[in-house]
C-alpha cells in the first residue's frame, strides 16, 4: 500500500521534452516513505484508488507541480535596510550607499549583534513567505558575519530552519561578500583568512554545501575569488558565484572553470562567459527581484543564454538590501515580465533548474518515481497562471517528503 495517492489532478511533471510542462492531464501521483512511488495517468492505475493507498486525496482538478526550489537566498540576517531603500529613491546608487558604509556592511553589524536564536526567529518569518507559496527546497547563504564565529552562527541558524519550516536547506558559505571593517586596510589578509582558515573550519564540521563570492567592483576581484575557490575545491565544497551583476568582471567564465553549480545575476554577462557556462553545465540563476528593486535597465542576455543551451534558474534573492522579497510567485512573474522568459521556462527555473543549481536534481525538481515527494497543489486552470497572477492565493496544499504541511 502507498501512503498517499493524489487523484483527480493535472500534473506538471516538468520533465523536459514532449508536452509543455511535461503535463499529464487527469493524472495521479503516489507517495510512499517520503518518495514518489508512482506517477502517471489515473486511467493507468493498476487498481481503484482506495485499494492502493492508505489515504486518497481527491484534488478537484488542481494542478500539481514539484515543490518550488528557491536556489538563491540570503534569508538569515539581522536588522533591515529600509532606510537605504529610501535613499535609493532619493537618487543614491547602490554603489554610493555601499562606499559610504551602508549596504552589506551595515547588515554585518546587525547580524553580529544578534544571537543565533534571534536570527532563526527573524529568518523563520521570511521563510514562511516562501513556503506559503510552494517552496520545499531553499538555499541559504551566510555572508553577513564576515568572521568565523559569526559565519558559523549564521550557518547553524540556517540549518535549524529546515526542521522549523519543513523544507530542504542547502547552506552556502559566502565569506567573500564584503570586506569587514576590521580588514579595511588589509584586504589580502581577509581573503587569506577566508580561504585558509574559514573554509577548512566550516567544511570540517559540515556546515556548508558550497562556497560563494561577490565578484564585483565593490566586492572582490576575479583573482581573489580564484584563490578562495581553490580552497573550496580542496575542501570538497561546490562553488557558486555572484557574477556580472553591476559590471563585467569575467566572473562567470571563472566560475565555469571550476565547474560551478551556478553563476548568478549575470546582467553584464558577455559571450565568452556564456560559452564557458554552456561548456561547463553551469546554471544561470536569474534574480529579477534585485533587478527590479535596484531599478536596473540592463537585463541578462536571455536570448543568448537560451540559444547556447544554458540552463536558467529563477530565484527570489531574498536579502535585506537589494531584494527584500519573500514571494517566489512574484519572482516568476518578474522573470516573465522583466526578462521575457516564457511561463514554462520560469516555472522550470524554480523547479527543475533550481534543483540543478543546488546539485539536487537527483532528489527534487521534477515529478519522477524515486524522487522526494515534495509537491505543490495549486488552484489554477493552467501552470501559466503561476506566473500570471501577482499576489493571488494560489497554493492549495504543500507536501514535503510525502506529508501535507
Amino acid at each position: 500500500m502507498w501512503d498517499t495517492l493524489w487523484v483527480d489532478a493535472n500534473l506538471a511533471t516538468m520533465i523536459p521534452g514532449g508536452r509543455p510542462y511535461g503535463a499529464i492531464m487527469r493524472g495521479a501521483v503516489a507517495a510512499k516513505d517520503g518518495e514518489i512511488a508512482w506517477v502517471g495517468y489515473a486511467a493507468d492505475l493498476p487498481k481503484p484508488p482506495d485499494e492502493l493507498a492508505r489515504e486518497v486525496r481527491r484534488c478537484a482538478d488542481a494542478w500539481i507541480t514539484p515543490g518550488l526550489v528557491d536556489c538563491h537566498t540570503h534569508l538569515v540576517f539581522g536588522g533591515d535596510r529600509a532606510r537605504e531603500f529610501e535613499l535609493r529613491l532619493q537618487g543614491a546608487s547602490y554603489e554610493e550607499i555601499a562606499r559610504a558604509g551602508g549596504g552589506i556592511v551595515s547588515t554585518v553589524a546587525a547580524t553580529r549583534a544578534a544571537s543565533r536564536a534571534e536570527l532563526v526567529k527573524s529568518a523563520a518569518k521570511r521563510l514562511a513567505g516562501l513556503t506559503r507559496e510552494g517552496v520545499t527546497s531553499v538555499e541559504i547563504k551566510s555572508g553577513y558575519g564576515l568572521d568565523l564565529e559569526n559565519e558559523i552562527k549564521m550557518l547553524e541558524a540556517a540549518g535549524e530552519l529546515g526542521a522549523l519550516g519543513n523544507v530542504r536547506v542547502k547552506r552556502t558559505f559566502l565569506g567573500l561578500h564584503a570586506l569587514p571593517p576590521e580588514f579595511k586596510e588589509d584586504r589580502a589578509a581577509y581573503v587569506q583568512l577566508v580561504a585558509d582558515v574559514m573554509i577548512p573550519a566550516i567544511a570540517a564540521v559540515g556546515l556548508a554545501d558550497a562556497v560563494d563570492a561577490f565578484c564585483e567592483d565593490i566586492g572582490f576581484t576575479a583573482d581573489e575569488v580564484d584563490y578562495v575557490f581553490s580552497s573550496a575545491c580542496e575542501n570538497g565544497l561546490a562553488v557558486k558565484l555572484h557574477a556580472e551583476q553591476l559590471s563585467n568582471q569575467s566572473g562567470a567564465a571563472l566560475a565555469a572553470r571550476y565547474q560551478a553549480l551556478s553563476a548568478d545575476h549575470l546582467e553584464y554577462l558577455d559571450d565568452a562567459g556564456i560559452a564557458a557556462m554552456a561548456q561547463a553545465g553551469t546554471v544561470a540563476v536569474l534574480l529579477p527581484g534585485a533587478f527590479y528593486f535596484l531599478r536596473e535597465t540592463q537585463a541578462p542576455p536571455i536570448e543568448k543564454l537560451r540559444a547556447a543551451g544554458v540552463a536558467m534558474a529563477v530565484a527570489s534573492d531574498c536579502n535585506p538590501g537589494t531584494s527584500p522579497m519573500t514571494s517566489p510567485l512574484a519572482a516568476l512573474n518578474m522573470a516573465c515580465t522583466l526578462f521575457r522568459l516564457t511561463p514554462e521556462e520560469a516555472l522550470a527555473g524554480m523547479t527543475r533548474e533550481g534543483a540543478r543549481a543546488l546539485g539536487l536534481l537527483d532528489d527534487v525538481g521534477t515529478l519522477e518515481v524515486g524522487k522526494a515527494a515534495d509537491l505543490a497543489l495549486w488552484d489554477v486552470k493552467s501552470p501559466a497562471e503561476l506566473c500570471y497572477w501577482l499576489g493571488a492565493p494560489l497554493l492549495r496544499e504543500r507536501v514535503f517528503a510525502g506529508r501535507a504541511v
